[in-house]
C-alpha cells in the first residue's frame, strides 16, 4: 500500500513488505501491528497474513509510477531489514530506489546490525535517508554506532517512543533526530527533561531536531488525547528537516 500519511516528517508511505516481529521495548505497543489487524479484518489487500512478515512483490513498481518528486517513508508497516527479508528482495527494493532519483526515501530499522553487513556489499544511493530507532539506552543507543558505519547522505534517529533518559549520546555523523512520545491506550509516559536532554545535544552537535509529539502524556505528566497534548516543546514547534534536491533523470 502506497499513499498519503499523517506522519509529520514524510509525504507518502511505500510498503514493499508488511508485518514484523518484536525485538525490543519500543515494539511493545506497535501501532503497525494494531493497524495490520484492523486492515486484515477489513479485507484490505496485502494483509491476509495480518502482521506476519510478507514480501509484497506487486508493490515494488509503485514509486516508478509516480512522476512527482516525493518523500517516501519505506515500510511504515514493517522493517525492510527484518531478518526474514532475504538480501535478494532488499536488492530489488534498492533497484527501484536507484531508478527513481526524483524521489527521496526514508528507511528506518531496528535491525541495525544488518546495515553495515548489507552496505558493505552495496553502495547506498544518494536519495536515501537511513535511520535507526532509539527508544532506550540498552537496546536503542547501540544502534547508533551501527548506523554510523554506513556512508549515507542523511543518517537519522527516530527516538520514538522515548522511554527513558538516554544520557549522553554520541551524535557524531548523525544529521537529524526525531523525538516523540508514545500514543494509544497503553502509552508509556515521556518526561520533558528527557526530550530537552536530546534537543540540547542536537544543538551542540549541529544535528537537526524534530519534535513529533507528546503522545498520550503531556509535558505536565497528565494523561490526555495526543491531539490535546500537541507537539510543542518550550512553547514552540521544532520542525527541522534535512533538505534534499532531487537528481535529474
Amino acid at each position: 500500500m502506497s499513499g498519503k500519511t499523517r506522519i509529520e516528517w514524510t509525504e507518502q508511505t511505500w510498503n514493499p513488505t508488511t508485518g514484523c516481529s518484536k525485538i525490543s521495548p519500543g515494539c511493545k505497543n506497535c501501532y503497525a501491528e494494531t493497524m495490520a489487524r484492523r486492515l486484515k479484518a477489513m479485507g484490505a489487500a496485502g494483509y491476509d497474513n495480518g502482521f506476519d512478515l510478507s514480501l509484497m512483490s506487486d508493490r515494488l513498481q509503485q514509486p516508478l509510477q509516480r512522476k512527482k518528486p516525493t518523500v517516501y517513508f519505506v515500510n511504515s508497516m514493517s522493517d525492510l531489514f527484518h531478518e526474514g527479508v532475504p538480501t535478494e528482495f532488499i536488492d530489488r527494493v534498492f533497484s527501484v530506489i536507484e531508478r527513481t532519483p526524483r524521489h527521496t526515501y526514508q528507511i528506518l530499522t531496528k535491525r541495525a546490525w544488518r546495515l553495515p553487513e548489507y552496505f558493505g556489499q552495496a553502495k547506498l544511493p544518494p536519495n536515501v535517508w537511513l535511520g535507526v530507532s532509539v527508544e532506550d539506552q540498552k537496546f536503542g543507543v547501540p544502534r547508533i554506532a551501527e548506523l554510523r558505519k554506513v556512508d549515507a547522505a542523511v543518517r537519522f534517529l527516530s527516538v520514538e517512543p522515548l522511554l527513558e533518559d538516554l544520557g549522553e549520546l554520541d551524535l557524531s555523523g548523525i544529521h537529524w533526530v526525531i523525538v516523540g512520545g508514545e500514543s494509544g491506550a497503553k502509552a508509556r509516559p515521556m518526561k520533558e527533561q528527557w526530550v530537552e536532554n536530546i534537543r540540547l545535544q542536537c544543538e551542540s552537535c549541529e544535528a537537526l531536531f524534530f519534535f513529533k509529539q507528546w503522545g498520550g502524556w503531556g509535558a505536565d505528566g497528565k494523561r490526555r488525547p495526543k491531539k490535546v497534548n500537541g507537539r510543542q516543546l518550550n512553547g514552540r514547534t521544532w520542525d527541522a528537516m534535512p533538505s534534499y534536491v532531487a537528481a535529474p533523470e
